[in-house]
């Protein structure tokens, strides 16, 4: 779908960013009314949609599972693929036929997509029933829009990166882990990816803001948390302050929560010491996700990733040899214009010699506006397809390997909810980031415990949980 070439964003007048104090308005215009809220999309996508439902319960609504009894819809949208607003165009087909039933339902659709050009100018011509359309930068904007609502179309889009909010109310998914956003934005600007666009430069949190958030979670409870950013390692670059993602790190695991993750890494940014400082604490998690994107240093460069395959080769050498039992898993674009035969066995040789534990595989697609887009595209979905599925079934095997590795020993998992696999069984998380359905551990959700693992399968363990007397 080709979206007209114009921009409908509101530009702010302050380029520089500013810390200040989140004003959660609470009322109770909207009270025993329902909302439904769908994401679409990446981790911070899903922690912005903790921020969305901390400020529409605010208001006084309360959450829905069903959209069609909802007197609020709101869409939490992706812009890294086209399937993305495929999906999210398709949904709100659907919402258009239920606001001709319905039509005091108020529609609102966020997130990435309208910070893309002209996705808010082709929302306001094609999808005029939708009331509200806001961007990355001012979800705090939301609760306002909503109260303020008429029934007319209101949009509000920030071109510009927003201000950095502190003291927000976040209505979190889970009572155990929790997600700590300690940076926004992205500076990177691989040549196929839209974030740095729809999310705006690098900003990063103040580091005392980020531990006193960490030190409130850990009174409350909870055992894990994930620290949270498009590329963390490159944190506190743009800060004056004399301290990076390190020295965060470092921090944060001082605080003595017993479990601490953090994602996305970005292999130029990785330091020496970093990889001291998780090895050092035992409470960061021994489980890093690394994108390697390819295995060509041609195609590499190609998509600006900065760094060759020998170098993410000694990079994951290094990981592996200094961190005790490390997983580490990755992402793989497949099909990048000009990506040759000899361009995908690279990649294949990569993956045969690193083994990852696990990875997210993906077909190129192409986004309006970034720079792969300019290049032309000579290779057929066919192919892409065909090598996708080549990828797949080695990957496939390495994971498997991987969890076999835990056959018959014992794991500390935390124990996060009522699995999928019965109703008998409960699943969590090993220290190494491993799936486990667990039987009769009902009464262990939301604690550590031990689990024997007693099968192992691509995607997932089976254990039983192990009765200390």
């Amino acid at each position: 779908m080709n979206l007209p070439n114009m921009q409908d964003a509101k530009k702010r007048t302050n380029k520089e960013v500013k810390t200040i104090k989140a004003q959660n308005i609470i009322s109770d215009k909207f009270k025993n009314k329902l909302f439904f809220l769908k994401t679409y999309g990446c981790q911070m996508n899903v922690h912005d949609s903790e921020e969305i439902r901390g400020i529409v319960t605010n208001l006084g609504f309360r959450e829905t599972l069903n959209y069609e009894e909802a007197d609020l819809i709101i869409l939490n949208t992706c812009a890294i693929r086209e399937n993305a607003h495929d999906k999210v165009f398709g949904f709100l087909g659907r919402v258009k036929h239920l606001k001709k039933e319905k039509p005091e339902l108020i529609v609102a659709v966020g997130g990435c997509m309208p910070q893309e050009e002209g996705v808010s100018h082709f929302l306001k011509e094609k999808y005029p029933f939708v009331n509200i359309v806001f961007g990355t930068h001012n979800i705090a904007d939301l609760g306002k829009m909503i109260l303020e609502q008429t029934g007319k179309q209101d949009i509000e889009v920030y071109s510009i990166e927003g201000d950095i909010y502190e003291n927000i109310h976040y209505e979190r998914d889970s009572k155990y882990s929790a997600w700590v956003n300690i940076m926004y934005g992205c500076d990177k600007f691989c040549t196929y990816c839209i974030v740095p666009f729809t999310r705006g430069k690098q900003r990063s949190r103040k580091m005392a803001d980020i531990i006193e958030e960490v030190k409130d979670l850990k009174n409350k409870g909870y055992l894990e948390v994930t620290l949270l950013g498009q590329n963390v390692n490159a944190y506190g670059k743009d800060l004056e302050d004399n301290y990076d993602f390190a020295t965060l790190l470092e921090e944060v695991a001082k605080i003595g929560i017993p479990r601490i993750r953090f994602v996305t890494s970005h292999p130029w940014d990785f330091t020496d010491k970093m990889i001291q400082v998780i090895a050092k604490y035992p409470n960061i998690m021994p489980y890093i996700h690394l994108p390697l994107q390819s295995g060509s240093s041609n195609i590499l460069r190609l998509m600006g990733r900065r760094y060759t395959k020998e170098e993410y080769l000694t990079l994951y050498n290094k990981i592996k040899e200094s961190i005790p039992n490390v997983s580490i898993t990755t992402d793989i674009i497949v099909g990048f214009p000009n990506e040759t035969e000899e361009d995908f066995k690279e990649t294949l040789d990569v993956v045969n010699k690193c083994q990852f534990d696990g990875a997210y595989t993906f077909i190129y697609s192409p986004r309006e506006g970034t720079p792969a887009a300019l290049i032309k595209d000579n290779i057929s979905l066919e192919e892409k397809e065909e090598r996708l599925a080549i990828l797949n079934d080695l990957i496939n095997k390495y994971s498997l390997k991987a969890n076999q590795k835990h056959l018959n020993k014992i794991d500390k998992v935390l124990i996060t909810g009522v699995s999928e696999k019965g109703e008998d069984k409960v699943c969590g998380y090993t220290e190494d980031m491993k799936l486990v359905n667990v039987l009769n551990a009902k009464n262990d959700i939301g604690k550590i415990i031990d689990v024997e693992i007693i099968e192992a399968k691509s995607f997932s363990l089976d254990g039983k949980k192990v009765i200390n007397i």
